[in-house]
């Protein structure tokens, strides 16, 4: 690739808002994946044990798996919405072969929804269906609303969601380093609240809605969910052994 091509393909990447649009809901679903199971787990071992090394234990080893199971889940889910895209190509291929009448109907009925009609929708359809692979194209996008996804796309998509899962999980653990159990849980709670609501108001500025209410929507499920863990740890406590 040469300079000039790599230096589009670069500002396509990251001016791209569907590309940025894309990427931030792989960090979101790692990052809040990550951050809330790891705090659920961390929060039940310190409310049953009170103990810092338990819990650095724990949390560390759920994170560490967290991670790694993200992105494999990121990797095979991309992978298999690419495998159904073209498992559905290759079907409209046979049915524009087989049933051509049918197919070109379709094509048709699906300008007139948008607004086309008469000559001008006649000649939409027919130089639609004069190109067997544009009339695909045309199918898979607008009848069937699939796009195709690629191994390198599902191999960083996967990257992307396995660190953002790693970055979540080893947050709610930084109090733990410098608090006792019982104080490091509590402040983990408001430190993961805040990491929460920070990227709800972040994710409605980016999209659309209101920063304020996405925030604390996204902390307040995240903090209950995670707070689960306390209360299993608190109705289980154990003794603890050097």
């Amino acid at each position: 690739m040469n300079n000039a091509s790599f230096r589009a393909r670069h500002y396509h990447d990251v001016l791209d808002p569907h590309r940025r649009i894309s990427w931030l809901a792989d960090v979101i679903l790692g990052g809040q994946d990550g951050l809330v199971n790891v705090l659920g787990v961390i929060l039940g071992v310190a409310a049953a044990t009170g103990s810092t090394r338990m819990v650095l234990v724990a949390g560390l080893a759920t994170a560490c798996a967290e991670s790694v199971s993200m992105a494999a889940v990121g990797y095979t889910s991309t992978t298999a919405e690419g495998d159904h895209f073209k498992s559905e190509r290759a079907r409209e291929y046979r049915h524009i072969v087989a049933v051509p009448q049918l197919e070109r109907a379709e094509i048709r009925e699906i300008y007139e929804r948008k607004g086309f009609s008469g000559a001008l929708l006649e000649q939409i359809v027919e130089t639609i269906t004069k190109d067997k692979d544009v009339w695909v194209a045309v199918m898979m996008a607008e009848e069937h609303r699939l796009v195709d996804v690629d191994r390198r796309s599902s191999a960083r998509a996967a990257g992307v969601i396995g660190l953002a899962a790693l970055v979540g999980s080893l947050l709610p653990l930084a109090p733990f380093l410098f608090f006792s159990a019982r104080a490091g849980a509590w402040v983990a709670v408001l430190l993961g609240a805040l990491s929460l609501f920070a990227v709800g108001a972040y994710k409605a500025r980016a999209t659309i809605g209101h920063p304020l209410r996405s925030g604390f929507e996204l902390a307040l499920i995240g903090t209950v969910s995670a707070l689960v863990g306390y209360v299993i740890g608190a109705a289980l406590p154990v003794a603890t052994y050097p």
